[in-house]
């Protein structure tokens, strides 16, 4: 059955294929920290459930150091120049953008197809393995189109990773800090304030508090996924759905939205509002945050009215 071990080793190897180049890359000027960071990103994907949590925890700090070494840095991937990069826009246009199209497609396809194939993908992780399988056919269909070098998959994406940087896996991070504060109780906090701030049996003020505190705890933290574990603990559960009959699936899909809402709005959010701003050079790094405001509003505005009025039936 493919599951999530199967997702983890492939991504490994990615990770593992990057700190490899960045080895060989005589010409970066951190090669040995690069390698290091990237290694012990591999090494956790592929041999983490092996180690305990404290050796765990002690690569997740050796990777946290290298980050503020100047981790993973530039090198120089031998990968196409710009004057071959516009020669392939001007000769395929739009049909470039073809293959990153693939990625969602397969992921929705395989969502609905696998349930239907018996035991062949692990029922629970269906839409993860499909979103791999996309990615999969998406780079493969590029390498038979374009008939690059079999190694530009390799030294493309660690170009593109390493314009990124450390941030790249800041999600991951935040989604690990909001579960460390959801084992430490900042939900049960959460949950014995939430009343004082909630009038009792008033569903709008209950869903603007886990709404709310959503989009705001997003906005400090920079990710819904720390904000997921403790405003959900604290208010979606207890309040909206067990005080109040809500619907889990509704409370809880649509309330992660409300959160990202917060994550629109957030210099915490680098990997998607400040390192976009530094891939495109421009002048005001929190562009990206300034034009995206007013569709953060709204959206949030939106989730809170879809979870009041369609969670309560």
């Amino acid at each position: 059955m493919i599951g999530l071990a199967q997702l983890y080793a492939l991504t490994g190897l990615v990770f593992g294929g990057w700190a490899i180049a960045t080895l060989l890359d005589r010409q970066h000027a951190a090669r040995l920290r690069g390698f290091g960071f990237w290694g012990l990103i591999s090494l956790e994907f592929l041999a983490g459930d092996g180690f305990t949590d404290f050796e765990n925890g002690v690569i997740l700090l050796a990777i946290v150091a290298l980050a503020l070494a100047g981790a993973p840095g530039k090198g120089t991937p031998a990968t196409s120049s710009d004057a071959d990069r516009a020669a392939s826009l001007a000769a395929h246009g739009n049909r470039l953008f073809l293959p990153a199209l693939i990625v969602p497609g397969v992921a929705l396809a395989g969502t609905f197809i696998f349930p239907r194939l018996g035991q062949l993908v692990d029922p629970r992780q269906v839409t993860l393995v499909s979103l791999g399988l996309g990615a999969i056919i998406a780079v493969a269909t590029l390498l038979i189109w374009l008939r690059p070098p079999a190694r530009a998959a390799v030294h493309e994406g660690r170009r593109l990773a390493e314009g990124v940087g450390w941030a790249m896996i800041l999600p991951q991070m935040l989604a690990s800090l909001g579960l460390v504060f959801a084992l430490a109780g900042v939900g049960d906090i959460v949950g014995a304030l939430a009343p004082l701030a909630i009038p009792d049996g008033n569903r709008l003020a209950a869903v603007l508090a886990f709404t709310g505190g959503m989009a705001i705890f997003t906005l400090v933290m920079g990710n819904a996924f720390a904000a997921f574990p403790v405003l959900m603990g604290g208010i979606g559960l207890p309040v909206l759905v067990q005080g109040m009959g809500g619907d889990p699936v509704v409370v809880g899909a649509v309330g992660m939205l409300a959160g990202f809402c917060g994550t629109l709005l957030s210099p915490m959010a680098a990997n998607f509002n400040i390192v976009p701003a530094a891939l495109l050079n421009l002048p005001d790094r929190y562009a990206v945050i300034r034009a995206q405001w007013p569709t953060a509003a709204l959206l949030w505005l939106f989730n809170t009215a879809l979870i009041w009025g369609a969670a309560f039936r």
